[in-house]
């Protein structure tokens, strides 16, 4: 079985250690779940950015951790 992992970032790109230590899940929608609870957390604790890995392989990313990045300020 293929684990699902998140990769931490700046905005940068460097890695970063996060503030709270995910698990390996074993579904894609328990690793986006996680995130969706943590994601103040390791965005507070130094991380801008993640990216959602299936084994080695890139699912997606680089999503920002910022909620109001990129969106309208005017509604």
């Amino acid at each position: 079985m293929t684990a699902w992992t998140w990769r931490f970032e700046t905005a940068e790109g460097a890695r970063v250690r996060p503030a709270v230590e995910p698990e390996e899940f074993t579904t894609q929608g328990d690793a986006e779940s996680w995130i969706g609870e943590y994601w103040k957390a390791l965005r507070d604790g130094g991380a801008d950015r993640v990216r959602l890995f299936e084994g080695a392989e890139e699912v997606y990313g680089p999503m920002s951790l910022h909620a109001d990045e990129g969106r309208d300020q005017d509604g």
